[in-house]
Parts: C-alpha cells; sequence; structure tokens
C-alpha cells in the first residue's frame, strides 16, 4: 500500500464522533508536521497547519472536518444492553445489526452490534416501520449491567461505526467510514503536502476543524483563529449515479464538485468565477452541485468578522452518514490538483478583484 493509501487507511479508520476528535487529531499532526512551517489549535480542538506566504498578502482557509457520526451511551439496561444517543444526522434504516465500537473513557475499545426486537411475532404494521433509536440498542454480549462497569463503559462514552479500509474492484473506488469527512482533510494535507518548498503569496491555512455534524461549531472558531480573508470548505455531496438518481452530472469518476450553493451558503459568484477559471486552465475535471438539504462548514466561516469570500468544493460520495461510504480516488486526485492551483494564484489583487466584484 502507498503513502497515500495509508493516510487515507489511517484517516477512514480512527474513531472521533463529534466532540471526541483527538485520536483524528493525531493522525492530522502525523500527516502535516513534515510540511508545515507551524501547526496551531483553537479551543475546541479544530488543527490548523500553515504554509507561510508573504507579509501582507491574502491569508486563504481551506478546511476539512474531522468528525464523523456516531452515538454516545445513553442509558445501560440491566441486561446490559446500551440505549443509544445519535450524534449527527443517522438515517435509522442503516443503523440495524451493524457493527460498532465503544471507546470507554480511558481508550479501551469494546465490539457490539446493533440490535432491536426481532420481526417475529411482531404485527405487520410494526415490521413495516423504521424503528426509532429509542428502540435500538447495542449488543456487547455480556449478562448484565454489572459486567458493562466491570469493562468501564460509563453513560456518555462514544459509540463509533466499525469499518475496514478498503480498495474495491476497479482500484479506484475506496471502501470506507467517516469519508464525510475525512476525505476533506486528506485533500487539505495533500494541498499542504503539495505547496511545501513552493513560494506562494498567500498564507495557506490546512484545517482540520470539529464538530461539523452537530451544527458547524469548529468551524467558526477555527475561523476566527485563522482570520482568512478567503476561504474553501471541503465535504462530499451526493453522488448521482444510484438507480432511481437524478440524471446529474456529479457522480463518482466526474471529478470534482463546485458547489453553488447548500442549505448554509450561497457560494461567492466571484470566487467561484475564478475556482472555475483555475479549473479550466488546468485541465481539472469538475462538475457543479446544488445540495438544497443540509451544510457545510462554509455556513459558518463566511458569516465571521464582516464576511469571509468562501465557497465548497465537494467530492461526490455514495451512503454518507451510514457505517460506510464510497469515493472515487481520481476525484480526490482532481480535488487536490484543483485546490494546489487555486491556492499558488491566489495574491493581493485576486483579493481586491473578489472583493470588487460585490459592487462593481
Amino acid at each position: 500500500m502507498n503513502e497515500e493509501l495509508k493516510m487515507l487507511k489511517e484517516l477512514s479508520e480512527v474513531n472521533g464522533i463529534s466532540g471526541s476528535e483527538k485520536e483524528v487529531v493525531k493522525v492530522f499532526r502525523k500527516y502535516a508536521e513534515p510540511y508545515a512551517s507551524r501547526i496551531e489549535y483553537d479551543k475546541l480542538g479544530s488543527s490548523i497547519a500553515y504554509h507561510q506566504g508573504k507579509e501582507g498578502e491574502p491569508v486563504v482557509m481551506i478546511a476539512g472536518h474531522m468528525d464523523e457520526v456516531g452515538f454516545l451511551v445513553a442509558r445501560i439496561e440491566d441486561n446490559g444492553m446500551l440505549r443509544l444517543h445519535p450524534i449527527g444526522g443517522w438515517w435509522n434504516h442503516v443503523v440495524l445489526a451493524e457493527v460498532m465500537t465503544v471507546t470507554t473513557r480511558s481508550g479501551k475499545e469494546y465490539i457490539g452490534v446493533t440490535g432491536a426486537q426481532p420481526p417475529h411475532g411482531l404485527p405487520a404494521e410494526a415490521r413495516a416501520k423504521v424503528l426509532e433509536t429509542k428502540d435500538l440498542y447495542l449488543d456487547l454480549g455480556v449478562k448484565d449491567a454489572k459486567a458493562i462497569a466491570e469493562l468501564g463503559i460509563r453513560i456518555g462514552d462514544t459509540v463509533t461505526p466499525k469499518t475496514d479500509f478498503r480498495v474495491l474492484n476497479d482500484g479506484k473506488t475506496l471502501l470506507g467510514k467517516a469519508w464525510d469527512d475525512r476525505i476533506g482533510v486528506a485533500v487539505a494535507l495533500e494541498v499542504l503536502k503539495n505547496l511545501h518548498g513552493v513560494d506562494t503569496d498567500a498564507t495557506i491555512a490546512a484545517c482540520g476543524t470539529v464538530q461539523e455534524e452537530v451544527g458547524l461549531r469548529g468551524a467558526r472558531t477555527c475561523a476566527y483563529h485563522v482570520k482568512p480573508d478567503i476561504a474553501f470548505a471541503l465535504d462530499v455531496t451526493m453522488s448521482y449515479d444510484l438507480p432511481g438518481s437524478p440524471k446529474l452530472d456529479t457522480k463518482l469518476g466526474n471529478g470534482v464538485a463546485l458547489s453553488v450553493c447548500d442549505g448554509s451558503v450561497i457560494g461567492h459568484r466571484g470566487l467561484f468565477d475564478f475556482v472555475e477559471d483555475i479549473a479550466k486552465k488546468h485541465h481539472v475535471r469538475y462538475t457543479y452541485d446544488m445540495l438544497t438539504a443540509g451544510g457545510t462548514d462554509s455556513g459558518e466561516i463566511h458569516k465571521q468578522y464582516d464576511g469571509i469570500i468562501t465557497m465548497t468544493i465537494s467530492l461526490p460520495c455514495r451512503y454518507f452518514h451510514s457505517h460506510v461510504s464510497l469515493i472515487d480516488i481520481d476525484d480526490f486526485h482532481e480535488a487536490v490538483k484543483l485546490l494546489t492551483e487555486v491556492c499558488k494564484a491566489i495574491n493581493k489583487k485576486t483579493l481586491e478583484d473578489l472583493k470588487a466584484s460585490k459592487y462593481q
């Protein structure tokens, strides 16, 4: 396995639901340190690795969020079953009969499986319903609550999907958990690596933000720390290549998706046009994206101070917000190529032109 795939494997497999991203921070730091001028952190745990540019030139923030959706232990039943509280958005169709990892305060990990009352003997209307989270539990294969206590498991411990990273059968499709949004973190890290030893006018802040899945919280504090002039949120978006999907171009293997808008932001039109021109110049494959439901870190970044020039750049992804998701390695490469060239091209004049595009 080459170094790129090793990084993607580590980022995918490490556990880090919203509010508990410390282990992801360690992976981020491992891959950022060889190429960063300095690494800083905000007080929520977002990580910022800098490529230093010239004094008086713009600061550019490129941010992928480190957190993933998961659960907390909400209640321990007398029989040792764990009731769950969702962290981030879960579609309960995908929760049942999945392997999960419970991580205790001391860092010990235990494997369990999500369960519910079996359908046998249930009335037809009950079998047809999607189970609510309150009706699910995590089964660790123990006899009672005393055994759970002996394992050191307590209310508030984290529960994370357990999924092994794999390269699927075309050699390009990557299976893993947490591509939403560890793939965005990987893009930021690769851009930082590409810029190492390159003289840029702009200072680049490659960021791994926290708590995106519970309200874009880390993006707000991270942007306040970095104080960027221009910012890009990196995230995943719908892949319209499934049976019954709308006939749209954004799909695995079709390149990076330039986001016109989502539920949290309307992308800065001047920046959008600038990025699209760079994509055309450097023959980057791209599509357009309009994700009307949900938001990205752009939703908080663009509202800081007197406004930050911001847009979202996304990768198509299948099955995110579940225990497993799929991305295409070629789309990852296109995103890295595009952001690398964009960062090289930004200077003081770029910033002034982008500002002026709103009133001239």
